[in-house]
């Protein structure tokens, strides 16, 4: 006698959503329309920003969406460079930003390397600290900063200046290292210490190289805030136009009576160019300490 086993249906696997299934089936060419709308609509701004450089100021309101100028004005860049100053204000503008770059990235780097490596009584208390001082209005700080800066007489000074810019928590900058510096092995300080390196050796000499693609990551982050920073540029050059920087210097083409837009035009591309530049040459750096900080 024969026994015949009963076969057991295999249930059959779920369909995928709709949108899955037609975001398989559609041509690939359609993806890149799509993307290629959005990258159009993203940097048509700027676009629009160098092309009313490059006009009349009476062209500006009368060419409307048009990106071709019908004449290119190119006094308008000499007018905002020398007349307006802004070959002063750029001068001012590096000499803050790369000061505070320099001054945010160490103290950030050790702070981060302390609070991601050690772990001490009250270093929880002390993220705690630093992640409350995000929900802190930048406005609410100016009042304390200024009678400090006036009681040492920075008030008035680009050293004034950078101190103000650089003292801020800098949170997030703070966090990232952290983060990046709790995956590194420990054996990297074990043999550095075996050898007889104390602890500014090892950050100096070990971790801070390692550390490289975060380091430009926080430098990118600081120059573009520092950069187009205009609070505290515009408090501490008050009194001072000499000490302007290129956010704080737009003011120049605001007049009582009327506005030259197209020489504020032109100084927006002077101003947005170093960085538009600075970060074609660290944009592989910046994705990579992201995914690092993200990843520990």
């Amino acid at each position: 006698m024969t026994l015949v086993t009963p076969t057991r249906q295999v249930p059959a696997a779920p369909k995928p959503p709709l949108g899955r299934r037609l975001a398989r089936r559609a041509p690939w060419w359609i993806a890149v329309l799509l993307l290629a709308a959005v990258a159009v609509l993203w940097i048509y701004p700027f676009i629009w920003m160098v092309s009313a450089s490059l006009k009349s100021s009476m062209e500006v309101f009368t060419a409307g969406l048009r990106i071709i100028p019908q004449a290119f004005a190119w006094d308008n860049y000499s007018r905002a460079w020398n007349d307006a100053g802004f070959s002063r204000y750029m001068v001012n503008t590096v000499i803050v930003t790369v000061a505070t770059v320099a001054i945010v990235v160490v103290r950030c780097a050790l702070c981060g390397y302390v609070l991601g490596r050690y772990r001490f009584p009250g270093s929880r208390v002390i993220i705690g600290i630093l992640v409350a001082t995000l929900f802190v209005p930048t406005g609410y700080t100016i009042i304390p900063v200024v009678k400090l800066s006036m009681e040492l007489n920075l008030l008035n000074s680009l050293t004034g200046m950078v101190l103000a810019l650089s003292g801020a928590a800098n949170v997030s900058a703070i966090l990232i290292y952290a983060g990046y510096f709790r995956q590194l092995p420990k054996e990297l300080e074990e043999a550095a210490v075996v050898d007889g390196a104390g602890f500014f050796r090892v950050f100096f000499t070990i971790m801070l190289p390692l550390s490289m693609p975060v380091t430009a990551t926080v430098a990118l982050l600081t120059f573009l805030s520092t950069w187009n920073a205009f609070f505290l540029p515009l408090v501490f050059s008050f009194s001072s136009p000499q000490l302007r920087t290129l956010s704080v210097g737009m003011q120049a083409f605001v007049g009582e009576n009327a506005t030259d837009w197209s020489g504020m035009a032109a100084a927006g591309v002077v101003s947005i160019l170093p960085i538009v530049v600075l970060f074609l040459f660290l944009q592989r750096f910046f994705v990579e300490g992201i995914a690092g900080a993200v990843k520990s």
